[in-house]
């Protein structure tokens, strides 16, 4: 069940990440959308199957739109918009790898290289 859980929040992660490359050349769009997954992340429970899923479909589909278009063209912007959507996306990655809950080996105060 967790798994579907997983499964469905990267399905969320990649629709918000859609919605945002569609919406990044409108400043409201742009603004709309970063708050939109901040306030997702924030809500989310750190973990391995709940933030960092939504995160890995939000950038995942962000990468898929960077390169290259057969015609010619970009579908995210070369301009600050599009370069804000790009570095946003690494805030993305970054908050939800940061705030990944400690392995459970790991106890505090106890040196692991002290055997």
């Amino acid at each position: 069940m967790r798994f579907a859980g997983a499964v469905l929040l990267v399905a969320a992660g990649a629709a918000t990440a859609l919605a945002t490359v569609l919406l990044h050349l409108l400043w409201w769009g742009l603004a709309l959308s970063i708050a939109a997954t901040l306030a997702t992340l924030w809500a989310l429970p750190r973990g391995w199957l709940t933030r960092l899923p939504f995160a890995l479909g939000w950038v995942a589909l962000v990468a898929w739109m960077s390169p290259q278009r057969d015609e010619g063209d970009f579908v995210i912007s070369s301009d600050s918009a599009g370069y804000a959507l790009l570095g946003f996306s690494l805030v993305v990655v970054v908050v939800a790898v940061v705030t990944l809950p400690r392995p459970r080996w790991v106890r505090p105060g106890v040196d692991a290289d002290a055997s």
